[in-house]
């Protein structure tokens, strides 16, 4: 290797690309690294609304909504259980399914504490997919 010192051809206008190389692979691995760490959003299901045809009330029987009131009062489809035999009856309710989802309506002045207490009911009870119903959703807007 040499290096060119003046001379007869003089001082050379070509950019050095060694260091611009260099800082370039430092970015990619900066970003290599910083990539698996970004932020996601949760995951979350949302019951669809009924064919155009079909009233929405007569919507699919065979959903479970799992309803927690103002109260903390909760129900499953309209038949009030407590705390402690949500997970056996929805472990109960699932047995036969093959399809494990369920859906969680809490009430809009309740803590999410009382959410999420359920929903950890649910995961524990052997339920795949757990989706959040709000009032515009269920409006079907």
């Amino acid at each position: 290797m040499s290096m060119a010192v003046g001379g007869h051809g003089g001082p050379k206008s070509d950019i050095n690309m060694t260091p611009m190389i260099d800082v370039l692979l430092v970015l990619i691995i900066i970003f290599m690294v910083i990539t698996p760490l970004t932020p996601r959003g949760l995951e979350a299901l949302v019951p669809q609304p009924p064919p155009p045809g079909q009233p929405p009330n007569q919507s699919d029987q065979r959903t479970v909504v799992i309803v927690i009131d103002a109260n903390h009062n909760i129900s499953i489809n309209n038949d009030p259980t407590d705390e402690s035999k949500l997970g056996p009856r929805l472990a109960d309710i699932f047995k036969t399914r093959a399809e494990h989802v369920v859906f969680v309506k809490g009430d809009p002045s309740i803590e999410f504490q009382w959410v999420a207490k359920a929903i950890d009911i649910a995961h524990g009870a052997g339920i795949d997919k757990v989706g959040l119903m709000t009032a515009k959703v269920e409006a079907g807007q």
